[in-house]
């Protein structure tokens, strides 16, 4: 029985010791050396006394920082991932939340990370630490005292209030996301991944964990080559990149700019999305350039450890449908339930909650929070049992597969009606000339605003819309915009898009 991730690395480096594990195309790290570096740096860390508590892993996006993880769990601790990419401020409010002992940085990050870490604080830097020698008995030790229930890492997300929440995951639930993950993607080691999101997202298990568990390789692909299309496609073809996990947006800033009439990733076997609702018009796109591939919708919450259901393309979808997130990954449990906490009837918006092994431990030292979403299952009046409420409503299909609707505070009420924004934004994007949207209500002027960028001018859309959408539903105002506002990882900010559009 497995109880801790590190048996993955474990079972894999003496078996392809000289594979490529992680590169960004220039630096390297063969598994042997992710193996070597990462108990050098659980020995370090343990050398100085830590035990048990968060290690904050703050380095640029280099295959280093994925074996600095593993280190951090090697000494029984869990880490905290940070990089330069992540917003300044929101750095400042994390260290001042975990006040660690303990930090991992780079010769960038260095000052930073030494300004940021509380007095008495050790800042580690990682070249050191993975030159220390392995103390075997030490690492045995830890691991004779380890539990699956342990936590591997914190993830902090983006709160409602503006302050992050950082989500604890332990061992269990991150070994069981991850050999149900590997059994929908097919993963192999002749997998070779291209990471999108920043290292500081939950949604990067998938490359990580899946990497040294089968022998795959791990490609962290530069930032900058998602704001210039056709290199990015260039990049992917040049190390032979067949298998993705990205927002929608990574594949849509492609497929929009019409990349794929000249320039196909040639090696994509499988193509896995999630986060956002795939405007169709671009997935056409997508699945016509790559008939014989793969197409898997993925959805799931960070609270829930991953990605918690998925669907597999198997059929036509006409323009402003919506492709289904299917069913839950075995071993995770999917309620619906309505605004009375009963089970939805078949077609009816509800609520969608998560139950099982997927659940994660919770908000780092913010009971109260978890408390609010991590409940007492209404369904189970006989033993406890948590569910994770996700503030996400979907409904089942004709099919029974699980469509996503909308967030629930995505959910306005205008002129009477009840509107859920992303079905006028799934409406805006099957119009010609439109790349991307974002709908968003200003309640004080009580208006329906949808921005979006593409070709098409803003009176023929709004005509289109007229045609399309009953009147309660027709933005007031229709914007072309050069950029939509987006989250670190790709995702539509539409915080930001209200606040620039509140003027």
């Amino acid at each position: 029985m497995q109880t801790n991730i590190l048996e993955y690395l474990e079972a894999t480096a003496p078996r392809l010791p000289e594979k490529l594990a992680f590169s960004d195309g220039t630096e390297g790290l063969s598994f042997r050396e992710v193996y070597g570096q990462a108990r050098a740096v659980g020995s370090s860390l343990l050398a100085r006394g830590a035990d048990r508590e968060p290690v904050v892993v703050f380095m640029e996006r280099h295959p280093k920082m994925a074996a600095a993880f593993f280190g951090a769990v090697y000494a029984g601790c869990f880490y905290v991932p940070i990089d330069g990419e992540m917003p300044g401020f929101r750095v400042e409010m994390i260290f001042r939340q975990l006040q660690p002992r303990f930090v991992i940085c780079d010769g960038k990050t260095r000052e930073q990370a030494a300004a940021l870490a509380p007095e008495g604080a050790q800042v580690l830097l990682y070249d050191q630490a993975a030159a220390c020698a392995a103390n075997e008995g030490a690492l045995a030790q830890v691991r004779q005292d380890a539990l699956d229930t342990d936590p591997v890492y914190i993830v902090f997300t983006s709160g409602s209030t503006g302050t992050p929440k950082g989500v604890a995951a332990c061992h269990r639930s991150v070994l069981d996301y991850i050999e149900r993950l590997d059994e929908v993607l097919d993963v192999t080691e002749e997998t070779v991944f291209g990471n999108q999101t920043p290292l500081y997202f939950d949604a990067c298990l998938k490359e990580l964990y899946s990497t040294i568990r089968c022998g795959a390789t791990t490609y962290l692909i530069p930032k900058q080559l998602f704001s210039f299309p056709v290199k990015l496609v260039e990049y992917l073809n040049e190390y032979k990149i067949n298998t993705v996990c990205w927002v929608v947006s990574a594949l849509t800033m492609i497929s929009g700019f019409k990349v794929l009439d000249k320039h196909i990733p040639e090696y994509f076997h499988t193509v896995a999305f999630g986060s956002e609702v795939f405007p169709m018009k671009q997935f056409k796109l997508w699945r016509a350039a790559l008939p014989k591939a793969r197409f898997i919708n993925l959805y799931g919450p960070t609270e829930a450890t991953g990605m918690s259901c998925w669907y597999e393309v198997d059929r036509e979808f006409d323009e402003g449908e919506v492709l289904p997130i299917g069913r839950p990954f075995p071993n995770t449990g999917l309620l619906l339930l309505n605004e009375e906490d009963r089970p939805a009837a078949p077609g009816e918006p509800g609520e969608i909650c998560l139950r099982g092994t997927c659940l994660t431990l919770g908000y780092y030292g913010d009971f109260q929070r978890t408390r609010e979403v991590f409940v007492q299952n209404p369904l189970n009046k006989a033993y406890p049992e948590l569910i994770y409420r996700t503030g996400d409503i979907g409904r089942l299909n004709d099919r029974g597969e699980l469509v996503f609707l909308t967030r629930k505070d995505n959910q306005i009420k205008h002129m009477g009606h009840r509107i859920e924004l992303g079905e006028i934004e799934v409406v805006a994007a099957a119009y010609e000339g439109v790349r991307g949207v974002g709908c968003v209500y200003n309640k004080e002027k009580k208006r329906l605003i949808l921005c979006y960028e593409g070709e098409c001018e803003a009176g023929s859309l709004g005509r289109y819309l007229r045609a399309k959408l009953p009147s309660y539903m027709v933005p007031n105002r229709i914007v072309p915009i050069e950029a939509l506002p987006r989250t670190a990882n790709g995702k539509l900010d539409r915080r930001a898009l209200a606040a620039e559009m509140a003027d």
